[in-house]
């Protein structure tokens, strides 16, 4: 256990260059007694590791020291060839770079290990993209990419929902989601999103930018997709479901929907239930996402959604009467 936790310790300095006590403790889930403790046997067994003493302090190992390619365990090196998803690396012009770092890999491994992590990579597959969706190729993609790695500010002419736009950015970072490529860009101080797909033309700008220290591309990702949601379901409709009401509405409520759904516990003389559901900003949005559960719903609450539901549903009615009858 402590052998495995000193080369934990070897490669987290290796991999991030200087780091604290306190961090390693937790990336080890021990004390920072332990820390010192596994420090000192290092620096005994010969590894140049040296402390520097200070507010911005921590430990380092000696520049040029490295670490040898060993120590893996076998859940280990599976999990490193179940990181190489193809397709995005592809479309990042990565993909030749990512099968020559997994040769290489597999060449360092000990040969007891090479035949599991073949086989991860035979049995387990990443399909990105949501079911009955393709995975964008976006234009600009690439360009975008190297302007992210090398940290320099770029020109984008960029079509929104309402109008082209020309915006001159710091590309902060790139998302993958359901098979849409994200960038993170920005702008007067202010990080927005941006669909890589909707980008009509980019220019890299031979000019480097400060990556704000504080800025967790993980983190602003999280936080903007809740935003977005809460924004497109910003009201509350009052709604009276059946049995199977209930169930059509757990399988066709996207997450942020389905998690804020308060349902009432007890049902009606009928077996119905009465439920507050996040709806969208217009009677309009609304009434086109509780459509979707037929007559297994029935909206109490706003009125005007009410209205709205009734009017579309009476002139769907006439529509289907009138059709039928020539």
């Amino acid at each position: 256990m402590r052998a495995s936790r000193m080369l934990s310790i070897l490669t987290t300095l290796q991999a991030r260059g200087q780091v604290t006590a306190p961090e390693l403790a937790e990336a080890c889930e021990v004390s920072v007694r332990t820390i010192y403790r596994d420090i000192d046997a290092l620096a005994a067994s010969g590894v140049p590791v040296y402390a520097d003493r200070g507010a911005e302090g921590g430990y380092r190992l000696l520049d040029g020291y490295r670490v040898r390619l060993n120590g893996l365990s076998q859940s280990e090196a599976g999990a490193l060839f179940l990181t190489g998803l193809p397709g995005p690396a592809a479309a990042l012009g990565l993909d030749a770079a990512m099968i020559a770092a997994q040769n290489k890999l597999m060449a360092a491994l000990p040969a007891h290990l090479r035949e599991d992590a073949s086989r991860m990579q035979e049995r387990f597959h990443l399909d990105a993209p949501g079911w009955f969706g393709e995975a964008e190729e976006p234009k600009h993609l690439r360009t975008i990419a190297g302007a992210v790695l090398r940290g320099t500010l770029m020109k984008i002419r960029y079509q929104s929902w309402r109008s082209e736009k020309q915006r001159r950015l710091a590309p902060l970072g790139l998302v993958l989601k359901g098979g849409n490529w994200y960038l993170a860009g920005q702008v007067d101080a202010t990080v927005r999103t941006y669909r890589v797909a909707r980008v009509l033309d980019c220019t890299a700008l031979d000019e480097n930018f400060e990556r704000p220290a504080d800025f967790d591309l993980a983190a602003y990702w999280q936080a903007a997709t809740l935003r977005l949601e809460a924004e497109m379901h910003p009201n509350v409709a009052v709604v009276r479901l059946s049995p199977f009401g209930v169930k059509l509405l757990d399988a066709l409520s996207q997450p942020y929907v389905k998690a804020r759904t308060q349902l009432a516990e007890t049902s009606d003389a009928d077996g119905w239930r009465i439920a507050r559901v996040p709806v969208g900003k217009t009677s309009w949005h609304a009434a086109a996402e509780l459509l979707r559960l037929g007559p297994e719903a029935e909206v109490l609450e706003p009125a005007d959604l009410r209205d709205r539901m009734t009017e579309l549903t009476q002139a769907m009615a006439a529509r289907y009467r009138a059709a039928r009858k020539t």
